[in-house]
């Protein structure tokens, strides 16, 4: 981001700027979540909690997340969280095994027949 001043109001201005490319820039698993984490993420934690992970991934350009929902829900059985075509976040829940498939999914689809450049998953 680059911070500018203006002169007159001495107030800053942030640009913010995109760098086109196709890649997905995180992949990163969840296990165990306390519920406040899925209250905040806007999750029920009562629906949610039983099933034990979080996957969250970013991609851009972020129209891609809708593919990405397609191929977690279809790949292994995951519920979406939360999609967003217009910042290329994508959350789903499950078990960890439904989400580590689903993310291994997304990754090798996008890599393999999308041409993008892919992140390594990662867990906490």
């Amino acid at each position: 981001m680059n911070f500018q001043q203006y002169d007159s109001e001495k107030k800053q201005r942030i640009v913010q700027e995109l760098v086109p490319g196709k890649q997905i820039t995180l992949a990163h698993i969840i296990a165990n979540p306390d519920g406040e984490l899925y209250e905040k993420l806007g999750l029920d934690p009562k629906v949610e909690l039983n099933r034990a992970a979080i996957g969250i991934m970013t991609v851009t350009p972020a129209e891609t997340a809708i593919i990405m929902a397609d191929i977690a829900i279809k790949s292994s059985g995951v519920d979406l969280g939360f999609v967003d075509r217009f910042s290329g976040s994508l959350i789903v829940t499950g078990t960890v095994s439904q989400v580590e498939a689903s993310t291994t999914a997304i990754l090798e689809y996008t890599e393999n027949k999308l041409g993008y450049e892919v992140c390594s998953i990662t867990r906490t």
